[in-house]
């Protein structure tokens, strides 16, 4: 089974690179970020015309996040992360698919940092890492995936010495990242390559893409129940030199069925 996470940046702007990238690498599910879309404006039948069921979490103009699957619908669980009922912003759709629950996630940027959005990017993690600690406790395999604006490590940043201010790499950042994965979660590319140079992200400005000046923020979290099962994992680099493509690269692993 082939899960893939992309950081679309514009469902609309980019759509015709997720269909060829959806028709080339035919992922069984598909989980997007950054739709920057309301649900009237997703292209939800083209969508389906690629052979996929979909379900959608959209808001006008940022954010937005769905699960595409193509082998059965996406029974949803849940879009909205708990435990703020006043956060409005889509940034978290739930679905079971094949026995699986994969959550599927947008963080926040935080940047400027100190600030409101910094501080509104710790409250999120909060509130996901109680989440995740609950997924754990129901002893069902899961899968967590997408953006979360965060780079675990030295090692996954493009000269870190830049980015120590910055609100995806600042110490509380990395810190509330490692608390989830102290949980038990299993980070799917550190597992299979934990000292290569891997990124997912490559700015659109200073040629960053050519130069492979780039940050590794776009993540797969895997319950102990894929220990024995994670087959393979990478990254479709270059999906992100395609024309009027997004700045994040699509990332993938294949899990054997269980």
């Amino acid at each position: 089974m082939k899960i893939a996470t992309y950081n679309v940046n514009g469902i609309n702007a980019r759509l015709p690179v997720l269909l060829r990238w959806l028709e080339e690498t035919k992922p069984d599910v598909a989980c997007l970020q950054e739709l920057k879309a309301p649900i009237e404006k997703i292209p939800q039948q083209a969508i389906k015309d690629a052979g996929y069921d979909a379900i959608w979490h959209g808001q006008k103009s940022w954010n937005g996040v769905a699960i595409l699957s193509r082998n059965e619908p996406p029974e949803e669980i849940r879009r909205v992360l708990p435990g703020d009922p006043e956060d409005i912003n889509s940034r978290y759709i739930e679905a079971k698919i094949n026995g699986i629950i994969i959550g599927c996630l947008y963080l926040p940027n935080g940047n400027p940092a100190p600030g409101p959005k910094f501080d509104y990017k710790m409250k999120w993690f909060e509130r996901f890492t109680q989440h995740t600690a609950e997924l754990l406790a129901s002893d069902v395999p899961v899968i967590l995936t997408g953006d979360f604006n965060v780079m675990p490590t030295e090692l996954d940043v493009y000269k870190p010495e830049r980015w120590v201010n910055d609100a995806l790499f600042r110490p509380e950042v990395r810190a509330a990242f490692r608390t989830i994965t102290e949980q038990g979660w299993v980070d799917a590319i550190r597992k299979l390559y934990p000292d290569e140079v891997i990124y997912t992200y490559f700015d659109f400005f200073r040629n960053a893409y050519a130069r492979n000046a780039g940050l590794r923020i776009d993540h797969f979290l895997l319950s102990q129940h894929f220990d024995n099962r994670l087959l393979a994992a990478g990254v479709n680099l270059d999906v992100r030199g395609w024309e009027k493509t997004s700045d994040h690269a699509p990332v993938w692993i294949e899990v054997a069925e269980g």
